[in-house]
């Protein structure tokens, strides 16, 4: 929970000149502009390249990006410019500049992602990933929220505060293709547009999410991962099982008691100490006052079935293990054939993908190495073990807030909600931050999203809460004014 603010800098907006920014966001606005282009871009199936090796030629990447830019050109933003950064065999990077008021040199760097998940099987009658649907407030569909909502935030954000005369510093949005697989293309476009970008005070990342839609959540951690491949191999080809059960060891077994050298199972504890890191006092207390403030919801967000239990008992614990400790996920198998077509066989092989997911300062490199090490040591009855880890990002803790950054997000969460804001930990990894700040220690952070309960992205029904859309926009504009307020006004 953000303290209480001792002093508020001189020349912020008064929030009655914020809150004459929400007519842009107006019902006719949402209808004609935002949503009917938001619905279009839901249907294109831009899958990023992890999950689709052919998105480079396919057509549904450029489809998105020629969507895209042409609403951000029908904007008719004063001041702004827009090119695709384009490289063979790399995804393409929209990259827009709004001019700042005066000669100011501050910059704004703006970030979201047009990449999507894949469209995943279990979606409620009615919707479908690439079938944008509106029920109670909600637009459904893959990629609304998760983050195609961002640039229609961005832009709209500083078409209001031009439209309410409101000065800002120079804007720079970038909007990235490959997200969805780690920000592998982001890097090499950082470096080769460093020039362009400058060196940017605020940074305002829209690929978060929150915990309800009462109030602005701002992102403190991003957890890091890795995702590897666990093999374990037998046999040649598979054997009946009548002759070869009780001779040839399973691979299923094998992998139960690899597992176990990495994986309390009564648990979930990781038993590794390489992914582990010290939890600061300051986020557990987060923890606490978080806990306080949703409750139950912590729990009952998630589709648990009837009678199934949380992994603990204390929420705030809960709020701690997706944000500070380690977990593993199972996420696919190979090597098994379907219940209806498997034959009577032990199997000579089984493949295992595992998603570790890493405290925010936790070396994803050296974690990955003690894992190897682990599984592939002496394997059971002298098995074909390898554990390969093709996929590993490090996580993020932000830099302690400056004052006015922490009055600024404070004071537009009550302006536009009529509660404070929060700091909390997210269990989710965007590589993107860590890069950054490494980039620009100085810079301070602002990160936040809609993905609140329910939301459900990367998995069916992917929802995006049209009215945390609206406030989440608004309360972005504030801070813009507010960085100009402190950065620029403050200076004169």
């Amino acid at each position: 929970m953000l303290h209480k603010i001792t002093k508020m800098m001189a020349h912020r907006p008064e929030p009655r000149i914020l809150r004459r920014i929400c007519p842009v966001l107006s019902s006719q606005s949402w209808n004609e502009s935002i949503q009917d282009t938001l619905c279009k871009y839901i249907e294109i199936p831009n899958v990023s390249p992890l999950f689709d090796k052919d998105v480079l030629t396919n057509g549904h990447q450029d489809r998105a990006v020629e969507l895209l830019m042409n609403w951000v050109k029908a904007q008719e933003v004063p001041g702004l410019s827009m090119r695709l950064v384009t490289a063979e065999k790399r995804t393409p990077l929209i990259f827009i500049e709004i001019e700042g008021e005066g000669k100011t040199q501050e910059t704004i760097l703006m970030y979201g992602h047009m990449d999507k998940q894949p469209p995943n099987d279990g979606w409620m009658e009615g919707t479908g990933p690439y079938s944008p649907t509106i029920i109670d407030g909600k637009l459904y569909g893959r990629g609304g929220a998760d983050d195609g909502y961002s640039i229609f935030a961005s832009i709209t954000a500083i078409k209001a505060l031009k439209a309410q005369k409101v000065p800002h510093a120079r804007i720079v949005i970038t909007i990235e293709a490959c997200e969805e697989s780690g920000s592998l293309d982001l890097p090499y476009y950082i470096e080769l547009l460093k020039a362009e970008i400058g060196s940017p005070s605020l940074v305002i990342c829209l690929d978060s999410g929150c915990g309800n839609y009462d109030q602005l959540w701002l992102t403190a951690t991003l957890r890091g991962m890795m995702f590897g491949t666990l093999t374990i191999r037998v046999s040649k080809e598979g054997v009946h099982s009548g002759s070869a059960s009780g001779i040839m060891p399973s691979t299923f077994r094998i992998a139960r008691m690899l597992l176990d050298r990495i994986e309390d199972s009564a648990t979930g504890k990781i038993l590794v100490p390489e992914l582990y890191c010290d939890i600061p006092e300051n986020h557990q207390r987060y923890a606490r006052e978080i806990a306080e403030i949703l409750g139950q919801r912590i729990v009952n967000d998630f589709p648990l079935l009837e009678g199934v239990k949380p992994m603990a008992d204390n929420y705030a614990e809960l709020l701690l293990n997706r944000s500070w400790r380690p977990t593993l996920s199972y996420t696919g198998l190979d090597g098994i054939p379907p219940i209806a077509k498997a034959g009577n066989v032990l199997r000579p092989e089984t493949v295992l993908g595992l998603s570790f997911r890493l405290p925010p300062t936790v070396d994803p490199a050296k974690a990955a190495a003690a894992v190897k090490a682990i599984l592939e040591r002496d394997p059971p009855y002298g098995a074909y073990v390898s554990f390969d880890c093709p996929k590993a990002a490090k996580g993020w803790k932000a830099p302690e807030l400056a004052p006015w950054v922490e009055g600024a997000i404070h004071k537009a969460s009550q302006t536009v909600f009529g509660k404070p804001a929060v700091i909390w930990g997210e269990g989710g990894s965007i590589p993107f931050m860590g890069m950054l700040h490494n980039m620009f220690p100085e810079t301070q952070f602002v990160i936040t999203g809609v993905l609140g309960p329910n939301s459900n992205a990367h998995g069916p029904n992917e929802f995006l809460h049209i009215k945390m859309f609206h406030n989440v926009t608004v309360c972005m504009a504030s801070v813009v004014a507010d960085h100009f307020s402190a950065k620029v006004a403050g200076k004169q």
